[in-house]
């Protein structure tokens, strides 16, 4: 099943384990509903939560502040901004030549602070770049490391990956338990995560305007 800092998971499956007295017959299991519960938590929040390398293209319009897709951002790997005669069909070519300094951006606020806002690529003047989609490619560290996430994102996570494993023990995916009177027997359909967990992840979703 691959090493644990493979897992795609918020939580260590130790930690996991240790939570809910589960021994090793269910690590399978125990494996397969955190990295579910991860991925449900990110799908659902319309962001990447656990941290991960990203690349960004951005496009220069006149002002030299970027907001970055993913956060929080720990750390600028590199920036790279092609420049007008690197442009080949409408398209930027990204040499070794067009990386940009470290001295001529920043992030705002600074790289690896645990605010859980979007973060911005600031770039200085008099850096030239050139009006063409995609220009800037930008690449960075955003989201938590397994056991280092907020206290409500990790009880979210931990409550999510619990009620995934009670619904596999109990083989009953998908449905509730049998619902009776009024017209209404029978299996009824579950919701995808409970209420309390949506209610923890609320200040994380992604908000779109």
């Amino acid at each position: 099943m691959g090493n644990e800092a493979e897992l795609h998971t918020l939580i260590p499956l130790a930690d996991f384990k240790a939570i809910l007295g589960i021994d090793d017959r269910e690590d399978a299991l125990s494996r397969y509903c955190l990295m579910t519960a991860t991925f449900t938590m990110e799908q659902y929040c319309k962001r990447r939560i656990l941290r991960r390398k990203h690349t960004d293209y951005l496009t220069f319009t006149g002002e030299h502040i970027f907001t970055l897709r993913e956060y929080p951002v720990r750390k600028v790997l590199s920036v790279h901004a092609a420049t007008s005669g690197a442009v080949f069909a409408g398209q930027p070519l990204f040499e070794t030549a067009s990386l940009v300094n470290p001295e001529h951006f920043y992030c705002l606020p600074d790289e690896g602070i645990h605010e859980d806002i979007p973060f911005s690529l600031v770039l200085r003047p008099p850096l030239r770049l050139p009006r063409v989609e995609g220009a800037i490619r930008v690449r960075y560290l955003a989201g938590y490391l397994p056991g280092k996430a907020p206290p409500d994102l990790a009880s979210a996570c931990l409550e999510l990956a619990a009620w995934n494993m009670s619904r596999y023990r109990g083989r009953r995916i998908g449905l509730t338990g049998a619902v009776r009177g009024k017209g209404q027997d029978g299996e009824h359909l579950e919701p995808s995560m409970p209420e309390n967990v949506r209610q923890l992840l609320e200040p994380y979703k992604r908000r779109v305007i």
